[in-house]
């Protein structure tokens, strides 16, 4: 999978594109039969220079019909264990794998996530975070390329050539699940602790971007394909 197109760039580098002009390139997006039951596009919001990028799964029923990921009993709860990592909603972004939600809240489909993929593609492009938070196993295996559950991929950090990835619980499992909420709430504290022995602007992280830009064409490897 190649870089997308965006009128007025040309191999695009980190951070080059802003967040409204891929929202312009997605439009009125029918890429996949989503578009038919839809009742929102569902592109992402926060801020477009966070360190910590939230990637979940799709959007939930709240969602679709705000326009706005992690709303509703899911997204209270995100917002409670943020404060474990030191974080703010507005410190952060929130994206989804798709954009529409897929009826019934089932699992994303192959050709729906092919169709997708590349506005995630783009976002993580121009944010360029630091580090990618999965919400979940459709996440998760999405970004890491792995089949692995989520159970044993979370409470540890992953590495994919610039970004730094941890897997954990979905906020709405967890509200199911007492168990699942407590490891959730551990990794938020694992993230906090890492945010502060890796402070913004460090020389690993200039060092990083610096390659980052002489090989952008291979920026994104865990979302190849």
């Amino acid at each position: 999978m190649g870089m997308m197109h965006i009128p007025g760039h040309e191999g695009q580098k980190p951070r080059e594109v802003s967040l409204e002009e891929i929202r312009s390139v997605m439009g009125d997006c029918r890429l996949c039969q989503l578009c038919q039951t839809r009742t929102n596009i569902v592109f992402g919001v926060g801020n477009p220079h966070a360190r910590v990028l939230f990637v979940g799964e799709a959007p939930g029923k709240n969602e679709d019909l705000q326009g706005e990921p992690f709303v509703g009993r899911a997204g209270e709860n995100l917002n409670r264990i943020l404060s474990l990592a030191g974080l703010r909603r507005e410190d952060i972004y929130i994206a989804n794998v798709l954009k529409c939600r897929p009826p019934g809240n089932r699992n994303p489909a192959a050709d729906e996530v092919l169709a997708c993929s590349p506005y995630l593609r783009e976002q993580i492009r121009s944010i360029w975070p630091d580090i990618i938070v999965t919400l979940g196993n459709p996440a998760s295996h999405f970004v890491l390329k792995t089949e692995t559950g989520i159970t044993k991929l979370r409470g540890r950090f992953h590495q994919m050539g610039h970004f730094t990835v941890m897997p954990t619980f979905h906020p709405a499992a967890a509200l199911r699940n007492p168990a699942w909420q407590q490891l959730l709430e551990a990794d938020f504290k694992m993230l906090g602790d890492y945010l502060a022995a890796h402070p913004a602007g460090s020389g690993l992280e200039a060092a990083t971007m610096e390659a980052a830009e002489s090989e952008r064409s291979d920026a994104l490897p865990s979302l190849e394909g």
